[in-house]
């Protein structure tokens, strides 16, 4: 098969692309480098340095002809898309609209797009949170990404496209940049190996659902099989507290280390947890690296050396 990915440089983009690649499938790659990495790339990618928003991507599509598009490209910063809706907005929904109109017009088959579970659930109701729990997104990051939800919903429904949405909870894992925001595994990981203060938000016992980055790849490969339309929750129904996990990491990086507590961040998630079952259902799909095998995993990645990421 013939697969596009956008944002196919980047964190998990990469895991995909690497995993479709082994599987045989043909690849297609669309990122702009901002923060993804082209030494991310497998071989034997069709590879365009290029923004989704770009007028070229109509040319991209034109000249590659994808049966299938995997969305992974997006303004992944909470605190950027609160500072600067409109940014996000050119990016998560215009951006993602371009890609849309670019697949109904090529006559692609499929769109698996990249959302967020914690981000468009908000403050959470119930634990875990199934895909039928209220959408509260307390951010512009969270309302773009819920925004192109709806967009797929319209364009399968005004023609034809088959849509599949994956609601990630918190990835982690190999390649992920130690100093974003989002990234807590990443950023403990890197600051521990250099022997670095550790600063924990609040008290540390807010959680989160660590799902290991190749599950998710798996995910977004077992998708491109099924004819699903809707949205499916790729998480590990498990919630670990921040202490938890720097108690974890501990472990496997002897060190001296002793946590810090700073103050809390204002309006961050005090619980989140996001039940997978619709995913086995639907996919067959279900998480299988355990938290500590997953952190293991990511350490002796950083232990091999990963270069600073600018800024």
């Amino acid at each position: 098969m013939k697969v596009l990915i956008t944002g196919g440089a980047g964190f998990i983009g990469s895991h995909v692309a690497d995993l479709l690649i082994k599987d045989g499938h043909q690849v297609i790659v669309i990122d702009d480098l901002s923060k993804g990495k082209k030494e991310n790339l497998p071989e034997n990618v069709s590879f365009y340095p290029v923004s989704i928003t770009d007028p070229s991507i109509a040319e991209i599509f034109s000249d590659e002809k994808p049966e299938t598009v995997i969305h992974h490209a997006a303004q992944v910063s909470v605190v950027s898309s609160v500072k600067d809706p409109a940014g996000d907005m050119e990016i998560n929904i215009k951006g993602t609209i371009c890609l849309l109109e670019e697949a109904v017009k090529h006559k692609v088959e499929k769109f698996i797009f990249a959302s967020t579970g914690g981000a468009v659930y908000g403050e959470q109701d119930c634990f875990p949170a199934d895909e039928n729990h209220p959408l509260k997104p307390i951010s512009p990051y969270g309302a773009g990404k819920l925004s192109a939800e709806k967009y797929l919903y319209f364009y399968h429904k005004a023609y034809g496209l088959k849509y599949t949405v994956l609601r990630y909870s918190n990835v982690y894992g190999p390649r992920q940049d130690p100093h974003g925001e989002a990234g807590v595994v990443a950023v403990f990981t890197q600051k521990m190996l250099n022997g670095e203060e550790v600063v924990i938000n609040g008290t540390g016992e807010q959680t989160r659902d660590f799902v290991f980055v190749k599950d998710v790849a798996m995910a977004n490969r077992m998708a491109l099989d099924h004819d699903f339309n809707g949205e499916l929750n790729i998480s590990t129904g498990t919630e670990t507290t921040i202490n938890q996990l720097f108690s974890l990491l501990k472990l496997i990086i002897p060190t001296s280390i002793s946590d810090k507590h700073g103050p809390a961040l204002s309006g961050e998630q005090l619980r989140s947890v996001l039940s997978w079952e619709r995913a086995e259902k639907e996919l067959g799909w279900k998480p299988r690296i355990k938290l500590r095998e997953g952190i293991e995993q990511t350490v002796l990645f950083f232990k091999n050396g990963v270069p600073e990421i600018s800024s």
